[in-house]
């Protein structure tokens, strides 16, 4: 039988980085679930290090990613993560249960917490036109289309650009794979329960006069479907 997951994290650690500045575990093993294919999420800070890694590994009989930074690198990734709109490393930190610390371990926690708090890089005007020209794009390829095999492959990017919509006008983070229905679920439970009824259903039964009704009803309050008129260029270059 395999050893604890933060026994194994502890003794990864000591046998790895054992100067290192600030060590957490995060991930599933944290959250409570876990499940047999979980592994090991643990965050290094240390100092000595030139630049930031992420390596893959198994051992303690348990798979173990660990990203490793130093005292600026981390910093430039949480601003990454905030341009992007998907927390993975401040999420960690906030998260993480602190194995080693020389000090800076509360302190980093405390930003990482700050910084979902406020929530990502809001969306401007341009940014949701784009947002609502690539829906429009995808709902017209769907409405338009008569094969079914290339239909699963649309609405599958029409789920993703849907869930990044209503996240992004309303402040929210996003996710990725499983982490887009979490997302939706933090910020609103009867939404997520929608979004998934609609996209199962999809995919259950081929009916895509749902899907479409539905993203149509998501972009609906902020000007619905967009083609005519539409440039990528700014106020600025389309000017000249």
């Amino acid at each position: 039988m395999r050893i604890s997951a933060r026994q194994a994290a502890k003794e990864f650690i000591e046998s790895h980085y054992p100067n290192c500045d600030v060590a957490y575990l995060a991930g599933s093993v944290v959250r409570g679930e876990e499940t047999e294919s979980s592994d090991l999420d643990i965050i290094i800070i240390d100092s000595s290090v030139s630049e930031s890694y992420r390596e893959s590994l198994t051992e303690y009989d348990w798979p173990i990613e660990v990203f490793v930074h130093n005292m600026f690198t981390y910093k430039h990734f949480f601003k990454q993560n905030i341009d992007r709109a998907r927390p993975s490393l401040p999420q960690m930190c906030a998260e993480g249960i602190i194995l080693r610390d020389t000090g800076q371990a509360s302190r980093i926690k405390n930003e990482a917490l700050q910084l979902l708090k406020a929530g990502p890089t809001p969306w401007k005007t341009i940014e949701i036109e784009q947002a609502r020209y690539f829906l429009t794009d995808l709902l017209n390829d769907l409405e338009g289309s008569t094969n079914v095999l290339e239909d699963l492959f649309i609405v599958s990017k029409l789920a993703d650009r849907t869930h990044e919509f209503v996240l992004r006008v309303n402040g929210h983070w996003i996710g990725e794979g499983k982490w887009i229905l979490r997302a939706l679920k933090e910020y609103n439970e009867t939404f997520a329960e929608q979004f998934a009824s609609v996209f199962d259903d999809y995919y259950s039964n081929r009916t895509k006069s749902k899907v479409i009704r539905f993203v149509d009803e998501v972009i609906a309050p902020y000007g619905g479907r967009l083609f005519e008129g539409y440039s990528s260029q700014s106020p600025e270059r389309a000017a000249e």
